[in-house]
């Protein structure tokens, strides 16, 4: 029952501090006039979200290290390595974001860091990551239990990490197109591993890793309070590539990258309409999809956002909790 109660404070003080930093962030936001710049292709809809203030990470990633370092002060949780490193992880594609967004304000148009620019920064975390996961004493093995599958990868698994936190964080920031979509499936995604790794006592510090995820689903539910539909702020980079990354990040220290698949349902799915689209456009100069992510296909079939919104939550939902029943019970 004690980590039951960790659980619920973490997510409360989480919940707290993002309410209160989302009230006074969003209007210092819009004094700045850091807002959103929109791509051409969008429904002509989208574009009374022109200006809306981006940089809404922000409203998570600040109170998530601030409840850390409040329960670490006060004895709640302790400092493990494995901790370490999704802090790690969480913070330098936190900052990684901060940089591509803050480009985009200030040159005032959509583009901002480069493909290579960025995917050189993810190389650069990767390599870290591997470093103190390997320094650690993890065993660098892919290992599926469920079918009894245990593959020693040795520095191969450094590239497999690489591949986990770039598809993870660019499949969020895919998402992240809909008013509390990314949010809310994020949401579920760190309760659903937050249960998992509770449920996982082989690994050390897996506990900490627990109330890591369960702080974050508080500061999502108070970031949510702000970016629900119709949003007051947008997530950008900043947010979408720190949650990306750090999901998958806790998938890896765990072992649990098989129900990590299941729990990413959703935002895989919507990375792959984007993938299936530019394949069909060069090979076959068709379209597959009225618009890419699917998201957008549905938008472009007359449905409406909330209705996109609240349909995709459901499936990302029963995805998590599948993937909890896979992960924990069976």
């Amino acid at each position: 029952m004690l980590i039951l109660a960790k659980a619920i404070l973490s997510l409360m003080i989480g919940f707290v501090l993002s309410v209160i930093l989302g009230h006074f962030l969003i209007p210092l936001l819009k004094k700045l006039n850091f807002g959103q710049k929109l791509s051409t292709y969008l429904e002509k809809k989208h574009k009374k979200k022109e200006g809306v203030p981006t940089l809404g990470g922000l409203i998570f990633i600040i109170p998530t290290i601030l409840t850390v370092i409040i329960l670490l002060a006060f004895g709640k949780i302790e400092l493990s390595r494995n901790l370490e490193i999704v802090l790690f992880v969480f913070l330098a594609h936190a900052f990684l974001g901060f940089i591509d967004d803050y480009l985009i304000i200030k040159r005032g148009n959509n583009i901002g860091l480069t493909e290579f620019q960025k995917l050189f920064g993810q190389i650069v975390i990767s390599l870290v990551f591997f470093y103190l996961f390997m320094k650690s004493g993890a065993d660098p093995s892919l290992n599926i239990a469920t079918l009894g599958i245990k593959i020693n990868m040795g520095w191969m698994y450094g590239i497999f990490i690489l591949f986990m936190l770039v598809a993870s964080s660019n499949a969020v920031n895919l998402t992240d197109g809909l008013d509390g979509l990314s949010g809310g499936l994020s949401l579920m995604a760190f309760l659903a591993l937050g249960l998992i790794s509770w449920n996982a006592s082989s690994i050390t510090g897996t506990e900490e890793i627990a109330i890591f995820c369960f702080i974050l689903v508080g500061t999502l539910l108070g970031f949510l309070f702000y970016n629900t539909y119709p949003a007051k702020v947008i997530m950008g980079d900043t947010g979408s590539l720190a949650l990306g990354a750090s999901l998958a990040s806790v998938a890896i220290i765990t072992k649990h990258e098989l129900t990590f698949i299941v729990i990413m349902g959703v935002f895989i799915f919507e990375t792959l309409t984007s993938i299936i689209q530019t394949f069909s456009m060069i090979c076959f100069r068709r379209k597959v999809f009225l618009m890419t992510p699917f998201h957008h296909h549905l938008e472009k079939l007359g449905w409406e956002e909330r209705d996109i919104v609240k349909f995709l939550w459901f499936i990302g939902l029963i995805l998590s909790m599948s993937a909890i029943i896979f992960g924990v019970w069976i």
